[in-house]
């Protein structure tokens, strides 16, 4: 089901009742109407070209007059004050986006060029277009040939896939072959870790027929970007019934439309969501009203009071702070909405007036501090909680476990606070446990490097090293000593794959061994 289909089924209007005026409103049109049309005059004794030039409004039964202009604006408002929808309102705590798990197909095949500059090197592209456009929403890496392994876990951060990805080619991949069947096994157990409804996108050259109906018969939405040049076929790809399959495009048109077929079971859930409002969309209709109040400058069709209301909306905004016509029709707060909904985080943080909104809106440009800030305004659960992810995502982990304490102390039942409070403390806990193992014993000494990591407990010694002086040979700081280190992220990836190929051997099991948690700073 489309993301049209999905509108038009979840279509109402909140306020209903208003319809009630559209009847009214036509009838008091029909009689208006009815005494300006023309009434025959007799034709007894005139000779038919006087009759004509005798009778004036010849055509007054048919010409436009001001009374249509007049009951079509009052329709469109009264259809506008009955809240037409077709949405629920965004929760700015959950992501707007679906959880999607981007599967990689990273074979020697993909690195042919008739997709400049490679079919590889293009689907990395395209997936680093996918996480800018899902800025925010929780996204996961897979890589597949003989063998699947979970490149990058769940995150909302996409500079962290970013260098993973760059890392893929096919000579670090453990085992040939290229089965699909698998890497989907493991995407779909990723998505069952998930609490809202996800999707799955396959990024590959070709599909072998054994794999199509494993591809089919999957019980999440899977869609995939095929990257073969115009003209091209493969006989697994189009042996695919139930999976939409998308062609690769010069322009973002294929990630716009996979981001739209993974998001429609999302959005359909998020309908079902009770506890969020409906998004009401009359406001909409405000702006043909406005065009047909242009009509009223015509000679006739000129209203008194449109001159009254035109002059009290030119003389009650300072044109200095003027931003086009929405400051006309929209609160700072609505135009703050609308910049969000366009993903313009900084915009919206600049028009919300509201501290609730506006730290949300700093939350997602990445404003941690600043968002911690705003909503120190702001006392309730929602506030805490944006908080305590803007600190946590900041490496202000003790500040973190206290934002999501009260949280729980304002609202015990919060979703998903105590769950976070369970992760910052583990993240607390973790980093003064390898503080205190790396506790060497040494003197600090002046002039070292400032402590980077929250210990507030005080447990084990700050690992420094002395900063050269200059025009001395002294030694190097703990920042220019891991500049020196000479590795690539290809490297890494090639070990670790190498390590989960021989545990599934091993295992006596086709799956590949979990990434763990620890090897990736994703969430």
């Amino acid at each position: 089901m489309s993301s049209f289909e999905i509108a038009i089924g979840a279509f109402h209007f909140i306020r209903p009742y208003c319809l009630l005026l559209v009847p009214v409103i036509a009838w008091v049109w029909w009689r208006i109407r009815r005494q300006h049309q023309r009434r025959d005059m007799p034709t007894d004794h005139i000779a038919p070209h006087l009759r004509e030039a005798l009778t004036v409004g010849n055509a007054g039964g048919r010409r436009i007059m001001p009374i249509d202009g007049v009951a079509l604006a009052l329709a469109l408002l009264a259809t506008g004050a009955a809240g037409p929808t077709w949405s629920r309102m965004p929760d700015p705590f959950v992501a707007q986006s679906a959880p999607v798990v981007v599967v990689l197909k990273v074979v020697p095949s993909m690195e042919e060029t008739d997709i400049a500059p490679s079919r590889l090197e293009r689907a990395k592209q395209k997936i680093r277009d996918l996480l800018s456009l899902r800025a925010g929403a929780r996204t996961a890496l897979l890589a597949y040939a003989g063998s699947t392994h979970s490149v990058v876990p769940m995150t909302e951060d996409p500079d962290v896939m970013t260098p993973y990805l760059a890392g893929l080619t096919p000579d670090i991949m453990p085992r040939d072959g290229a089965l699909a069947a698998d890497a989907l096994v493991l995407a779909e157990e990723m998505l069952a870790s998930e609490a809202a409804p996800g999707g799955i996108l396959f990024v590959t050259d070709s599909l072998d027929p054994a794999d199509v109906s494993a591809l089919d018969a999957s019980e999440h939405p899977v869609a995939v970007l095929e990257m073969l040049p115009g003209g091209t076929a493969d006989r697994g790809l189009d042996a695919l019934t139930s999976v939409q399959v998308v062609r690769a495009t010069p322009n973002d048109g294929d990630i716009r439309r996979i981001d739209s077929l993974l998001n429609a079971a999302y959005r359909q859930a998020m309908l079902e969501n009770a506890d969020q409002p409906w998004l009401d969309r009359g406001h909409l209709l405000a702006w043909p009203v406005a065009l047909l109040t242009l009509l009223w400058f015509r000679r006739g069709w000129t209203m008194r009071w449109s001159v009254i209301f035109l002059a009290w909306g030119v003389t009650s905004h300072d044109p200095a702070h003027a931003d086009g016509l929405a400051v006309w029709f929209f609160t700072p707060d609505q135009q703050g909405n609308m910049a969000f909904e366009d993903r313009d985080f900084s915009r919206a943080a600049e028009l919300f007036t509201d501290p609730l909104w506006r730290g949300y809106a700093l939350y997602r440009d990445g404003q941690y501090d600043a968002a911690v800030e705003v909503l120190d305004r702001v006392e309730t659960a929602q506030a805490a909680f944006i908080q305590g992810m803007a600190q946590i995502k900041s490496r202000a982990y003790r500040d973190g476990v206290r934002s999501f304490e009260t949280v729980l102390d304002r609202d015990p039942e919060y979703p998903n606070a105590t769950e976070n409070l369970e992760l910052a403390n583990r993240i607390v806990t973790y980093v003064e446990e390898t503080r205190a193992q790396s506790d060497t014993g040494e003197d600090s000494g002046i002039g070292a490097d400032d402590v980077v990591l929250d210990n507030e407990s005080n447990m084990g010694a700050d690992t420094e090293m002395e900063a050269p002086q200059e025009g001395g040979s002294g030694l190097l700081t703990t920042e220019q000593w891991m500049n020196t280190v000479d590795t690539r992220t290809g490297d890494f990836l090639r070990q670790r794959f190498a390590v989960e190929a021989t545990r599934g051997e091993s295992s006596g099991s086709g799956e590949a061994a979990e990434t763990p948690e620890a090897e990736v700073d994703g969430e």
